[in-house]
């Protein structure tokens, strides 16, 4: 008789595949009948687990390679080929096994009604990075099928799941896919090892074992423990308040969006990989990648987008090009995490710094993740500073190219407003416009105790970047708390109030999907300006006074409001209420603090 092993806290448990998958809830003699988990509504995650061949991470043939489970969903003329995978118990979160019998997939129906399902469950060599639906040959439960009625999501407020997908529509902005909101970015870039968390499995910092001198560093977010709350998850009798802590607090600042590499082999850390060992690039860890699952499916329910950088660029040649394990860690990454909302692959940290990787190698990479991502979701990488390299080296080369669609910018902050803008034109002029991010302003962000109220950053990046029409901001931390050693984000709580500041801004009063940088309106050298021609107008004063606004091509009266920066609240009234267009118009003093920045907005009176 076959039989499973399971390894728990060492404790070794052998049963028979049908004991199993009795325990599993799945009936026995009925192994190829999903067990089906998840609110079954649109937009949430439905996951179904089927009881197929018991293996293990460890096991020959290799389950992440020498196996690939593929289940199609259809609705209508609707279909998607979402990708499976080994899940060892089942339950690998809370038991920490490395061996099982069950193979899982998770489905985000975008649509209410009934779904039909058929399965495909293939083995043999490296069929896993296969794209070929007819590779290797039929295991198992291939070939099963069966039906999920889908219902209307019960989910409010910021939860993703009651919102959709955050998915490219060919702008400068995501939007949701069912409420058709469009989503600006407000985030942190630190610590980028977010994810080196010492109550995951199997995490460590291996920069001892590999020669360098520094002690264990792996993150505990002690301080954020208590911005847990009572019904929010964890894992393993409590293990994960701290994480799941910390993005409460960011989410409490307004933060919608979060940056964290799940590859940093031979980088700055060394301290976060998705694999059972630190060379072992196609072998698995399950259960922790089943602990990273709760925390990015927190993020859902708190409305947070989550940018995964897949690789550094110290450690870019670990994977190769094009190879099965490069192939193979893509795969994984999207079929456990691809059902979340809010993701965005980003395919290095610094791709051009070195530039190992060619043009076609970028595009190569791009195609073989939107063919297995049954979701779509945009594709990005980090670029070096530009001020130091030439376009074509860096974006420039994959202008107009329709799988690759956003850039994520280091800049100083004098250069983040005009190379904003650079992107923003020259991508749309290609006919793909991209979602351009401010991933890094150097040298990095320091405390509030050392920088009270973020004067630079506020006006060169934060405003600068959004005031250009860009896709939003996240910030990267330098000393002494800097990116690596992030504890505590309330070191920064000024800063969050900043971005959330000038997001709410923008996001609020304006209609931002569909405005555009058009700093020539007004006669300063130094002022940013965003118009939707003869509808709103938004002007932000770095060093305060006033400015005439261009409203020529507009007529009608429009209204003037104030809106503070540095302290956010409502908008406020100068002494200049209303102005008519046709002309050159003066928009007068704001109401206090006149030498200080100030935005104004000057929209169509009567529209709110």
């Amino acid at each position: 008789m076959a039989r499973v092993w399971w390894q728990r806290k060492g404790l070794h448990i052998c049963l028979s595949v049908a004991a199993a998958a009795g325990l599993l809830g799945f009936a026995p003699g009925a192994a190829a009948t999903p067990k089906i988990d998840g609110e079954r509504q649109q937009w949430h995650d439905v996951t179904l687990s089927f009881a197929g061949p018991a293996t293990s991470e460890t096991a020959d043939p290799n389950p992440f390679r020498d196996y690939r489970l593929n289940v199609t969903f259809t609705k209508g003329q609707k279909s998607y080929v979402v990708p499976g995978y080994f899940a060892a118990d089942g339950n690998a979160a809370e038991t920490s096994a490395t061996q099982g019998n069950v193979w899982r997939v998770h489905f985000v129906p975008d649509e209410v009604g009934t779904w039909s399902y058929k399965v495909s469950f293939r083995t043999g060599k490296d069929v896993a990075v296969s794209l070929d639906a007819g590779a290797g040959a039929a295991t198992a439960f291939d070939g099963e099928s069966g039906s999920l009625q889908i219902a209307a999501s019960d989910k409010r407020g910021r939860d993703n799941r009651g919102q959709g997908m955050l998915q490219y529509v060919g702008k400068h902005f995501l939007r949701y896919a069912g409420s058709g909101k469009y989503f600006a970015m407000a985030g942190t870039q630190s610590p980028e090892n977010f994810l080196a968390y010492f109550e995951f499995d199997n995490t460590k910092d291996y920069r001892g074992e590999k020669g360098f001198a520094t002690p264990d560093q792996l993150h505990h977010y002690a301080p954020h423990v208590k911005d847990w709350k009572p019904g929010d998850p964890t894992w393993q009798g409590g293990k994960g308040k701290g994480i799941i802590g910390a993005l409460n607090y960011l989410a409490g600042k307004g933060m919608n969006s979060f940056y964290t590499v799940t590859l940093n082999n031979y980088g700055d850390a060394m301290d976060t990989n998705p694999w059972t060992g630190y060379d072992e690039h196609t072998r698995y860890d399950v259960s922790k990648l089943a602990q990273w699952e709760i925390v990015f499916s927190h993020m859902d329910r708190l409305g947070m987008q989550v940018m995964l950088i897949t690789q550094e660029e110290e450690g870019e040649q670990t994977l190769g090009k094009m190879t099965p394990e490069r192939k193979i860690y893509y795969r994984e990454l999207i079929a456990r995490f691809a059902h979340h909302h809010g993701i965005i692959w980003d395919l290095d940290e610094e791709m051009d710094r070195f530039r190992y990787f060619t043009t076609k190698d970028i595009e190569d990479i791009s195609n073989y993740i939107k063919a297995v991502d049954p979701y779509k979701h945009p594709i990005q990488y980090v670029q070096w500073k530009a001020e130091l390299i030439a376009d074509d080296k860096t974006y420039g080369r994959l202008l107009g190219f329709p799988n690759f669609d956003a850039t994520a910018l280091q800049h100083d902050p004098e250069n983040t407003h005009s190379e904003t803008i650079k992107w923003l034109d020259k991508s749309a002029a290609a006919g793909h416009p991209w979602l351009v991010h401010l991933i890094e302003m150097n040298p990095g962000v320091r405390t509030d105790i050392e920088d009270p109220g973020h004067d630079r950053v506020r006006k060169l990046a934060i405003w600068g970047h959004y005031m250009a029409g860009g896709t939003g901001t996240m910030f990267f931390f330098t000393d002494p708390i800097g990116d690596l050693n992030v504890e505590d984000f309330r070191t920064r709580d000024q800063l969050f109030d900043q971005i959330h500041y000038a997001h709410d801004f923008v996001t609020r009063y304006l209609p931002f999907e569909a405005t555009r940088h058009d700093d020539a309106l007004t006669p300063l050298a130094n002022d940013y300006v965003l118009a939707k021609p003869g509808e709103a107008y938004a002007v932000y004063l770095p060093d305060g006074g006033t400015t005439t606004l261009d409203l020529s091509g507009a007529t009608g009266r429009f209204e003037v409001k104030w809106y503070n920066p540095r302290a956010g609240g409502a908008l406020r009234d100068g002494s200049v209420r209303t102005i008519e267009g046709g002309g050159l118009r003066t928009l007068g003093q704001a109401p206090n603090d006149t030498a200080k920045d100030w935005a104004v907005l000057i929209r169509r009176a009567g529209n709110r």
